[in-house]
């Protein structure tokens, strides 16, 4: 790596959302090196993004052959791992404890308090056993990455030391998304129109964006030049177009997902970037990376989630605007008012493509190598976590 430092990622075949390995690649345990990065590749149970069972058996055949890739792997000096799910998390601990090494956290989101908000997974002894092993795990890393501020107050409200929990947000890789022409020959395969307000929503069509609301809002704006742009994959997008087709909202079109570094062409195809949550309060403490997409793509960007940590972005950098959740009349709204005010998407445009320098993957790599350097400079003697007793108030519901 151009820092001077050797990196293992052990990962598994590509496979989100949908189930199916990415062509090119097998379900096989494999080797590859990308941009100086050794990648390992186990195979897995491969299941599409639905189904508790299914997705957890995927969850539990990764831990176990990620593990045992790290056991082969001859020199680590620290091990890191990554939620939403805490099973890879399980895997991390279990290799840093058995090799004795230091082991650092990266919560990328609060798991599993999100698949409870989106209802996946109802309150009761699961719940509390997944909410137990989040807690043993913040407590045995010797250091946690937060993806928001928002994570990290509240790993400290639940008893967790905040001397070793660093906030790291998210960011864009500007050598890849940056403005560039209409793609004219894209536009005329997905089905198009010109001279109409592109509205684009880019990434997964789950369970946690509430998109029901965009088929609503756009059928409010059937009569208006607006036209809506949805590619991606997930547990939502069936019965999205199921009430596409039903309501005959005809001003929306549906793309299957397509592979990463596609994602800037579908971009230049939009004149404003959706970027979509559900009301749940838990929203509020996410930071969708869509937004630094559309940041590097120099578009404005029309939020629609609860008050908070992304909101507060979008109305720092001038980038766009925000729209309360579940009110499709008020995102309609927004929506005809970029229509009918070229000058205003101009000004936000601006401001959004302006932003991106201000969350480069470059300042992201930068203080996460920061963080794992610290911990690595501690060495072996670094201290064994402290266990956090929690007051019975500060416990999870």
């Amino acid at each position: 790596m151009e820092s001077g430092h050797e990196l293992t990622v052990i990962t598994c075949a590509p496979h989100f959302p949908e189930g199916k390995v990415f062509q090119g690649y097998r379900n096989i345990w494999a080797h590859e090196t990308l941009d100086g990065v050794s990648v390992v590749r186990v195979p897995t149970y491969i299941t599409a993004n639905e189904g508790i069972l299914k997705r957890s058996l995927n969850f539990v055949s990764y831990m176990v052959m990620a593990f045992f890739a790290g056991l082969l792997h001859r020199r680590t000096d620290l091990v890191v791992a990554t939620t939403p799910q805490f099973f890879t998390a399980i895997g991390g601990w279990a290799l840093a404890t058995l090799r004795k090494k230091p082991f650092v956290l990266e919560v990328s989101d609060l798991w599993p308090a999100s698949i409870s908000a989106v209802g996946a997974i109802r309150q009761g002894r699961l719940l509390r056993l997944l909410e137990k092993i989040e807690l043993f795990l913040y407590r045995q890393a010797h250091s946690i990455v937060a993806l928001t501020q928002s994570f990290k107050d509240d790993m400290v409200r639940r008893g967790v030391d905040p001397r070793k929990i660093s906030v790291v947000i998210n960011g864009v890789d500007l050598s890849r998304y940056s403005p560039r022409p209409r793609n004219a020959s894209l536009a005329r395969e997905v089905g198009l129109k010109d001279s109409r307000l592109t509205v684009g929503y880019i990434g997964t069509l789950g369970l946690a964006h509430g998109l029901e609301n965009v088929l609503e809002a756009a059928r409010m704006l059937a009569d208006e030049p607006v036209q809506f742009l949805l590619v991606g994959a997930g547990a939502a997008r069936a019965k999205l177009e199921a009430i596409a087709s039903a309501k005959e909202v005809h001003n929306v079109i549906f793309v299957p997902a397509r592979p990463k570094e596609r994602m800037p062409e579908f971009w230049s195809l939009c004149d404003v970037a959706l970027v979509h949550l559900s009301g749940a309060p838990l929203f509020s403490t996410v930071i969708p990376s869509k937004i630094f997409e559309a940041m590097g793509m120099g578009l404005p960007v029309v939020l629609v989630a609860p008050a908070g940590e992304a909101s507060r972005i979008i109305d720092a950098e001038g980038a766009g605007v925000c729209v309360p959740p579940a009110q499709p009349h008020e995102l309609a709204k927004a929506l005809l008012t970029l229509l009918q005010n070229p000058d205003q998407r101009d000004l936000l445009k601006k401001n959004s493509l302006a932003a991106a320098r201000h969350y480069t993957r470059q300042r992201q790599a930068s203080a996460m190598l920061d963080v794992l350097t610290r911990v690595n400079q501690a060495g072996p003697g670094l201290p064994k976590p402290v266990p956090h007793r929690l007051p019975n108030q500060n416990l999870p519901n």
